[in-house]
This record gives structure tokens, sequence and C-alpha cells, in this order.
């Protein structure tokens, strides 16, 4: 689990500087809270918020988390700690078509993994939505009572119709006057379940002609004749998100609500809520307030979970945790550390300004983390059979190594060097290009840790397939000793014994897309799945590697690699995280 620091002191921005004025204006100071959310009158008999503040990350439990919603989490719960304050975690599931428990415990899973918990001093501010249907269902009757809602029974197309554009004003609903007491009795027999779904809708009375068309008589209830995955069958209607994100706040006690752009155009209604129910005396002030900043766009990925889903269902990914999909929990089976996330959300602006974040930013933060503490190891991929002619058959010396150069603290790793090894294919060419200083016919190059060898020849098969590299060893060149500067080469080439090397399955995994922007100007993003996002192969290994889940390894001039979290029949699958540079950079 991460170790968590505030956000950097010394790194602001617009949302840091509103709370500190906040806090320097005392704007808190006598804002009351019960321990658990709850309507003005039950807060009314406690006693002063000991958290200078209240956050909260609020996602619906309809998908898995992604890297975008990774930059909401650090800001919320970075915010509260840097001021003494409380972030909630709220499922806001008051939309019960698409949400289940398996989603909502790969949330907590997700943000647990990050290194983030919701439990402070005692307070275990885990809450959910459908907690508050009665509180809701209460306040909606007492705004149809104060005649701030009306029971609509136009049809949806007709709502739609009557509603206006952004240059027309709206129409008001025939049933917009109906008296208050046929409005109450309705919005009660639409909870009894007494009219099938679509038929009737509660609406809040504000303003047709208002030019901001959210605050058109908006639809603050409907009839969902469906299975709540927590309430089961004890609801029948549901509150519209819209209406519901300000009251969830204002029970929670949250002062600072942050959201996304796209719901800047809503915080109208959001107000407008809070001021109605403050009037009918359910909430307090100080009000929470929101504040909107750009969420985080990324190339080379998408995010809807829509999208999302059809890779799934498609068969284009394994599931949800896929090593390639965007989510946080793929990202973690992959082998990205939680630190590697947090401090790329660290290194994005907080701000209104919408942009896109290069991939290699994210991929960036592994690697600057892990060349300081990934162990290193040699590895061979498609193996070529290198035979040191001049070397005694049954003859083994021992070679030396660092575990990790940075930090020497880590000790010294030894291995064998034998006659037979193994070397990557692509470090011998029989007829080399300019620029190739591998192996080849004549020419000189190390073996990495130990001598330096000039290769001889090469053994094909019938059909000219290169089966065997036969090279000679120069004495006196082993690394780190008195002669091995003697020859100056240009290549270095690692390599396994073939007597002690181990062997396991690996995944080379890469990005799932070959367009930076997949889905942009209504492109079909499946026409992008890049197809050499997942390659298989068979990996032989350096002695002395224990394969541990908790180890990342350095697979010298290969990248970085972990074991995978789920393994097949008992074989070790080890993982491709990330390359030792970006392959990317030049490609588009």
């Amino acid at each position: 689990m991460a170790i968590l620091e505030p956000l950097t002191k010394e790194k602001t921005n617009f949302i840091k500087n509103i709370i500190e004025k906040d806090l320097k204006n005392n704007l808190f100071k006598n804002k009351l809270w019960a321990g658990y959310p709850a309507p003005s009158y039950k807060q009314n008999k406690n006693k002063i918020d000991k958290a200078k503040i209240r956050t909260r990350f609020p996602p619906e439990p309809n998908g898995y988390l992604h890297i975008g919603h990774a930059k909401s989490i650090f800001l919320n719960f970075s915010l509260a700690l840097n001021y003494n304050g409380r972030c909630h975690l709220r499922f806001d599931d008051t939309n019960p078509d698409k949400e289940n428990s398996e989603y909502v415990e790969s949330i907590i899973k997700a943000i647990k993994w990050l290194g983030y918990s919701w439990d402070t001093d005692g307070e275990n501010n885990l809450y959910y939505a459908s907690d508050y249907f009665e509180y809701m269902f209460e306040f909606a009757e007492s705004m149809i009572e104060g005649g701030y809602a009306y029971i609509d029974e136009q049809t949806q197309d007709e709502i739609k119709l009557n509603r206006g554009t952004l240059t027309e004003p709206g129409k008001n609903s025939p049933w917009r006057n109906r008296p208050i007491h046929e409005s109450l009795s309705l919005f009660r027999d639409m909870r009894d379940g007494k009219f099938p779904n679509g038929h009737l809708v509660l609406r809040a009375k504000i303003d047709m002609s208002s030019p901001n068309i959210n605050l058109r008589d908006p639809i603050i209830y409907r009839i969902r004749h469906i299975e709540h995955y927590r309430t089961k069958k004890k609801w029948c209607i549901y509150p519209m998100y819209n209406w519901a994100h300000p009251i969830e706040d204002a029970l929670e006690g949250i002062t600072h609500s942050i959201c996304t752009l796209e719901f800047e155009d809503q915080r109208p209604f959001y107000d407008w809520t809070l001021n109605i129910l403050y009037n009918l005396n359910k909430i307090n002030k100080p009000f929470p307030r929101q504040y909107e900043f750009s969420k985080l766009n990324l190339t080379y990925i998408v995010t809807s979970k829509r999208k999302l889903l059809q890779l799934i269902e498609g068969n284009y990914v394994e599931g949800w945790d896929d090593p390639r999909m965007p989510t946080i929990l793929g990202l973690c089976r992959r082998g990205y550390t939680p630190n590697s996330i947090l401090n790329f959300c660290e290194k994005i602006p907080i701000s209104k300004s919408e942009s896109t974040i290069d991939y290699s930013i994210l991929e960036q933060s592994l690697r600057d983390e892990l060349e300081l503490t990934a162990k290193r190891f040699m590895a061979v991929i498609n193996p070529l059979k290198l035979i040191i002619t001049n070397y005694p058959e049954n003859k083994s010396e021992i070679c030396y190594a660092p575990v990790n150069p940075h930090n020497p603290s880590d000790g010294i790793r030894k291995f064998n060097f034998c006659r037979e090894l193994w070397i990557n294919f692509d470090d011998f060419l029989e007829n080399p290009t300019k620029g190739y200083f591998r192996l080849y016919p004549g020419n000189i190059v190390r073996l990495k840790y130990s001598y330096i060898i000039k290769c001889t020849k090469c053994i094909k098969d019938q059909n000219n397939n290169i089966l065997e590299v036969h090279a000679e060893y120069i004495e006196n060149t082993k690394s780190n000793t008195e002669g091995s500067n003697k020859f100056k080469v240009k290549g270095n080439i690692t390599w396994v014994t073939q007597k002690y090397s181990s062997h396991a399955n690996v995944i080379l995994y890469d990005r799932l897309f070959n367009d930076p922007y997949p889905d942009s100007s209504g492109k079909n993003f499946l026409d992008y799945i890049n197809d050499k996002s997942k390659v298989e192969a068979k990996i032989w290994l350096e002695e002395g590697i224990v394969l541990d889940h908790n180890d990342y390894w350095q697979f010298e001039r290969m990248g970085y690699f972990k074991l995978d979290k789920k393994q097949t029949n008992h074989i070790p699958i080890i993982n491709r995280i990330v390359t030792l540079k970006d392959s990317w950079k030049n490609s588009k």
C-alpha cells in the first residue's frame, strides 16, 4: 500500500486557494456534525464538526474505476489530508439499472490499493446514497407541500419537446399548477407501485423560461420497477442524480463538492435545491459548495464505461482488470505501483482548462520509480543458442552484478557462466545492417558482466534457419577484472546459461490502441485495437531469481516486469509492465 503524503505544500491550485480563503474567513466555524449523515433537525442536537473541511469521492457503482478517477481520488483525499479534514467515500447508487455489488467491491479495493482510507479518527465515512432514500422522499414531499415540485403526466417525448432549446424558452406543463394535495397523493401512489414505468414524474417547479436549460423544471423522481442491489424491492421510484447530489452532500456535511467540468451547468440547480431545502428546514448552513475542474484525458485509451464494457463483451480484453485496461485494478494487475499513479496525478495541473495528457507521462512515472527500486536480472525471450567453443565443457565460474546499481545496500547477485548460453535472437545478425553493434561473424561484443567474445560462425538447418551461433571467449577480459578493458567494444548483450536458467511464461503488454485518439471525431474505437497489445512467449531467467509477487524486476535491456496476480495451472506468468524507453514517441 502506498505511503501517503498530503499534496505538496508549495504546489497550489485554484481549489486549494478557495479552501484556504474559506478557512481564513471561518466559513465552517459553526458547522454541526452528528457523526453520521442527517437532516438539520438531527444535526442541530450535536456539536461543532471537528473536521476543518469535508470532501467526498462519489462514484456510481456501474463499472470499475479507471485512471481518470484516480485524479479525483487523489485530489479529494489529499485535500482532506492537507487541511485536517475528512474525505468520504460515497456510492451514488440512485440508478438501479446497471449498479451491483461487484462494482462496489472493486471500487473499495481500488481506492484501498491506492492507499487511501475513509476511516479516520474513529469516523468510518463510507456511505451509500441509497441509505438516504427515506430522507429524499421526505424532502420531495416537503417540496411538493411548499409549492416547489409537482407531478407531471406528460410523456418523455412531450417533456423533451416542451423543454425548449438554448435559444427558445420552454413551455409550461399543463400539469404545472395542479393542486398540491393532488401531486402529493400521486407521489405517494408512485412510491406504492400503482403506476408503470414512465407514467408519471416529479418535477421541480423553477422557471421554464430560464436561459439555463437545467432550471426548466428538471425531473427529480421517476418510476423504475427494478430491483436495487441494496434496497431490493423496497423502492420503485428513484431520485435523479442532479437533485440527489446536493442532498447527499448536505446530509454528509460536505464543505467542498469537487466535480468535473460537465457538472458546471448543473451548479445553479445544485444551489437552488440547497436554498429550497434550507427554507424548508431540512438542511443547515453553511451549504456545500460545488467547484469544477477539468477531468483527466489521456491519449491511447478510452474511459467511457460503456465502451470499456464493449471491449469486455466483445472479447477484446479478458475483463475489467485485464492488464491492458485503463482501470485502476487493471493497472494494478499489470504491475503499476500506487505511488507511480499518485505521482502522475500530482504532475497534472488542477484547472478548468481541458487538455489531453500523453500516455507516456504515466509510463514515465512508473519508470522513474522502478529505476530506483526494481531488482535487476538478465532474461532471454525468443532464445538463440550460443556456444563458446573454446570454453571447457564442464567448467563454470561465478559472475557478479549489482542487484540495483542505484542502491549498493541491495547487494550483489551471483550467477554462473558456462560454455552453452542463451541469447536473444535479435542479438545476432548474419549480415548486419549499418549501425548494428551486436553479434555477427567476425565481430566482438561483451557478454554483460562476463567475457568479451568473438563470433566465429552460425549453424543453419536445411531451410537456412539459424540454429546456433559459435563464438570464442577472450581470456582475461572478464568484467571487473584487471584485463576487462583490454578491448573496446561497442556491443554489450545479455545472456543466461542453458544449464542454470529457469523459465516461465511472459506476456509482453503494450498499449491497447494504436491511435492516440481512438474515439475522437466520430471514430469507431474498435477499429484501432493494437493487435500487438498482448504477445505471449516463453522467457528464460537468470539463475537465482525468486518469483515473489512483491518484487519488481528490470530485465536488463528489456523493461520492467512483475508476476501477474492471476496464474494458470501453477505456471508463473510474468507481465511486462512497461519498456525501458518510450517506443511510441515518434510513431505518430
